[in-house]
């Protein structure tokens, strides 16, 4: 089957690309931390991947998502915007509530100034990401039927096995500890775990817009606020409790996207029954 032969095409380039990468950059050590061409091909071949598969190999772009479908869906495009600050929010007030962080470097008015400067790169770079995991991958995924929690396990267990070689090689050290302080394997482990159990709400926005741009904004506000909160040393967690409210990786944080996932599911599911009442009301009162 076509759809099948692709996504296996699909799935093996995106474990391997990142390992070609790595074997590039040991040909050209001379480049700055963060920004090597290793980490372009890691980037960039997914996507290329897709456009190739989209235009050579049949699947067409239909699927891609690209409409906006703003009509009855505004609603989900707030969410979308809000649910990384809203998370990241009640995680640091359960913090501050317990002492489990220290807000003295906390600067509300520098980090609204990175965060808004880093909207317009985080929209460019995550708009080629959505393309590829909600755009490509689980509209692939959808038309083979496979059930919803399969395809949470497959979309976020691909997506989380790309970043492998972002976590053993390319990311700093440093960087890897100001989230978490563990060792590179089990960094991988947790983040393969988080990015499954992220992949319920991306999936379920995704479901009931049929558009990748809400997910554009979610990854981008993502992108544009946790990571710099965490990277550039805004709060400093307590030792011992960066597993539980990490706002990256932390188990409540982890459990509240996971949650709010489900919720989205939940809401899908109600909504989908009701289309399915009317049209069968309608069918009746036409007989």
């Amino acid at each position: 089957m076509k759809t099948k032969r692709n996504l296996i095409i699909f799935i093996v380039v995106v474990l391997l690309c990142g390992w070609l990468g790595v074997f590039v950059d040991r040909f050209i050590p001379e480049q700055p931390r963060g920004d090597t061409l290793g980490m372009g091909i890691w980037l960039v071949f997914p996507l290329l991947t897709t456009i190739l598969l989209r235009a050579f190999a049949g699947d067409g772009w239909r699927d891609i998502g690209l409409l906006p479908n703003l009509k009855d869906n505004i609603k989900w495009y707030i969410v979308s915007l809000l649910v990384y600050p809203g998370v990241t929010f009640i995680v640091l007030l359960v913090s501050d509530l317990f002492g489990w962080m220290d807000f003295s470097d906390f600067n509300l008015d520098v980090l609204v100034s990175v965060f808004v400067g880093g909207l317009l790169i985080q929209f460019i770079k995550n708009f080629f990401e959505e393309s590829v995991w909600r755009g490509y991958l689980t509209s692939k995924l959808l038309t083979l039927k496979v059930s919803d929690f399969r395809l949470y396990c497959i979309v976020g267990g691909v997506w989380g096995a790309w970043h492998i070689p972002y976590f053993l090689v390319f990311l700093s050290e440093s960087d890897i500890f100001s989230v978490l302080p563990v060792d590179r394997w089990l960094f991988a482990l947790i983040g393969i775990v988080t990015m499954i159990c992220w992949t319920v709400m991306y999936t379920e926005i995704y479901l009931m817009t049929k558009s990748i741009w809400p997910l554009v904004l979610m990854h981008m506000t993502e992108d544009a606020l946790v990571n710099p909160l965490i990277l550039d040393g805004y709060i400093k967690i307590a030792q011992g409790k960066e597993f539980l409210v990490s706002p990256t990786a932390g188990i409540i944080t982890t459990i509240l996207y996971l949650m709010v996932g489900l919720l989205l599911r939940t809401k899908r599911k109600k909504l989908e029954r009701e289309i399915v009442s009317k049209s069968t009301t309608t069918v009746i009162v036409k007989i």
